[in-house]
């Protein structure tokens, strides 16, 4: 038998379901807390609230951490599309209003701020001046995440092939945009530098500069694709690091177009296409009802748009 509570209206709210979820993501109060910028404090008070509302407990203590009891589940599980509701009846409500506000909270990847997020900054300011648009960096898995969250409502994200992009977007909208090329960034001195294409089994026995363990899973695919396992010299996520270091002469690198057009090619660097053409994809990731939100759809057009006109030539030295 149902709890008399549950016979009448329950009255759940968003930031209720918000906390439960993220509890649910994350494991602890702690991390829920900083996930959602809410004090512990509040976290308890809206689980307390949320518990007076349903008549029984949604965590139970564990040690030192706690976990979700099987009514916690229940809401956890209807957390994301029941926010994801919300969020479009509020967009249909700004609708009415014919998009004179609105807000759109946007995370991307590291070179897509000095790229693509200014351009859409710049373009929304003018077609839709009333629509305020917040933004971090983040890169994929954050952004990601920063969704699943409610951190933010729309993520520019990439991957390469192979990549578990879409697993980690399991259940939200995934938009692919548009893709890039991947570039061999060589020292001008290079044998190779007047080459028009670049076969990469040539540069076995080069050092590379690479990203970070996680990052460099695209360099490894790519080298090993091409008969080798490439000697990693040097490691850094820093573009302008990267083009510093490949003029220096202390190895070779392959970077995505948007990276070199953020960073620039100095002199001392030629960047070159490989002769078995390498791409990555740019998506765009929002929750499965972010599209009815005016402002959201408004900015998924303009990424569209200028996605889709954005010059598509190779970079050259």
């Amino acid at each position: 038998m149902r709890p008399p509570e549950l016979e009448h209206d329950l009255d759940l709210d968003s930031h209720s379901l918000r906390v439960v979820n993220a509890i649910a993501e994350h494991g602890s109060i702690t991390a829920a807390a900083e996930a959602l910028g809410y004090s512990q404090p509040a976290i308890s008070q809206h689980l307390k609230r949320l518990e007076a509302r349903i008549g029984m407990p949604a965590i139970e203590r564990v040690g030192r951490g706690v976990r979700l009891t099987e009514a916690g589940q229940v809401l956890a599980r209807y957390a994301l599309p029941v926010i994801s509701a919300l969020d479009a009846a509020a967009g249909e409500l700004a609708e009415l209003s014919g998009l004179r506000s609105g807000r759109v909270r946007l995370a991307a990847f590291p070179s897509a701020s000095p790229t693509i997020v200014p351009r859409l900054l710049a373009a929304m300011n003018e077609r839709h001046p009333g629509i305020n648009i917040s933004y971090i960096e983040a890169e994929p898995p954050e952004a990601v995440a920063a969704v699943r969250e409610s951190r933010a409502d729309l993520a520019l994200t990439f991957s390469y092939r192979g990549d578990p992009h879409t697993e980690s977007a399991h259940g939200l909208s995934v938009r692919a945009l548009s893709r890039e090329e991947m570039m061999l960034v060589l020292p001008a001195g290079h044998p190779l530098a007047t080459s028009g294409t670049v076969d990469v089994s040539q540069l076995s026995g080069e050092a590379w500069i690479a990203g970070c363990p996680r990052c460099r899973g695209h360099l490894l695919e790519l080298c090993d694709d091409s008969g080798f396992t490439p000697r990693i010299g040097y490691e850094t996520d820093n573009f302008l690091a990267v083009m510093s270091m490949v003029a220096a002469g202390l190895g070779v690198a392959v970077l995505p177009t948007l990276a070199i057009e953020s960073a620039g090619v100095p002199a001392g660097v030629v960047v070159r296409p490989t002769s078995k053409r390498n791409f990555r994809t740019i998506h765009v990731v929002g929750t499965p009802g972010a599209r009815q939100v005016p402002a959201i759809a408004a900015t998924l057009q303009m990424l569209a748009e200028l996605t889709t006109s954005r010059n598509q030539e190779s970079v050259r030295a």
